[in-house]
């Protein structure tokens, strides 16, 4: 047999192992315990998640996950589990899966490659978030290099920085959505996960940049490095470049918020129900900040904004799939490794 030398390891969020009550607590448990989800002290957290949020909200979530859930299982480890079948035609390196919370876990991940390639030199993580949060890019990414170091591996690790500007990622991102725009549409919108605003202000290393201006983002930084709402709106502007999307037929939101605190504006769901009282009754809706499929594209997105839209008096709504396995996206994976 080949000696196989490098490994990649796909890491994405994660899900629930079932759609029961039980399993939905003990993921959200899991995820928002994540002090860089919620990033208030320990014992305060403790009691938002144990006491507040996850009483509530794991009926509710479960749910939602019945709404998307399929034969075999939570669509974003299907989905993750085919991209990994995919890579596998593209490369010769070893390829194994990863989540963020639930399983398989980075160790997993790590045993499973080191136990059936023992020649391995380097493992490659690649976080499949392409902008830079410290609540999903930034939290993966320690949580892999802690798993790392308590194993003792031979082999070298090395992760993948966020790609949100990478031309392959762009061209993918392009390539997915191009179809889509021969529709008659009024407006795409480019729904990106929203974040805290203290997220953003706690990540700008100069702390006197990000939110301190009203075009703070198209100013030049060392900030942006580490500035989510900086790269989304990066992407957006490659991509609408790309495909040639005149000004006025495009815009941007964000969504998934939670709790009270400010997030990044504006809101998706608020959007969806002004957008029709604005004109724009034929909408196409795409979430570049997934790349899988998951219950916030499907479910919030598919389900509940389709319906807020329609209902607010939209006439139209169609959701872009996420890149998922597109041919565009599994050589871009494959280039960006390499």
């Amino acid at each position: 047999m080949q000696s196989v030398k490098r490994g990649v390891v796909l890491m994405n969020l994660g899900s629930p192992d079932s759609t029961e009550v039980k399993d939905v607590r003990k993921y959200l448990n899991e995820f928002l315990m994540d002090k860089r989800v919620i990033e208030s002290p320990y014992l305060l957290r403790l009691f938002l998640v144990k006491a507040i949020i996850t009483p509530f909200r794991a009926s509710q979530s479960a749910e939602a996950y019945k709404s998307i859930w399929t034969k075999d299982g939570s669509p974003l480890i299907v989905l993750t589990n085919q991209l990994q079948s995919a890579l596998k035609e593209e490369t010769n390196d070893a390829v194994a899966v990863a989540m963020r919370y639930g399983t398989p876990s980075p160790k997993q991940a790590f045993e499973e490659l080191a136990k059936k390639y023992p020649d391995l030199e380097e493992v490659i993580v690649f976080p499949l978030y392409p902008h830079y949060a410290m609540s999903s890019y930034e939290t993966a990414v320690l949580y892999a290099q802690e798993a790392y170091k308590k194993g003792g591996y031979r082999f070298k690790l090395t992760t993948i920085e966020p790609f949100y500007n990478e031309d392959w990622y762009i061209n993918a991102l392009a390539d997915s959505i191009k179809p889509y725009l021969q529709e008659d549409y009024d407006q795409i919108l480019f729904s990106y996960h929203s974040i805290p605003e203290k997220h953003i202000e706690l990540g700008d290393v100069t702390g006197k940049h990000c939110l301190k201006a009203d075009n703070c983002c198209s100013v030049d930084s060392v900030a942006h490095a580490k500035c989510y709402r900086h790269q989304c709106f990066v992407t957006t502007k490659l991509v609408v470049e790309k495909l040639g999307i005149p000004e006025g037929k495009y815009a941007q939101s964000f969504q998934s918020r939670l709790g009270r605190a400010e997030w990044l504006k504006p809101y998706t769901a608020k959007r969806l129900e002004e957008l029709p009282g604005e004109g724009v009754k034929k909408i196409l809706v795409v979430c570049p900040a997934f790349v899988s499929d998951c219950l916030e594209t499907l479910e919030e997105m598919g389900i509940e904004g389709k319906e807020s839209f329609l209902h607010s008096g939209g006439t139209s709504f169609t959701l872009i799939p996420c890149m998922n396995v597109h041919p565009s996206w599994v050589k871009a994976v494959a280039n960006i490794v390499s």
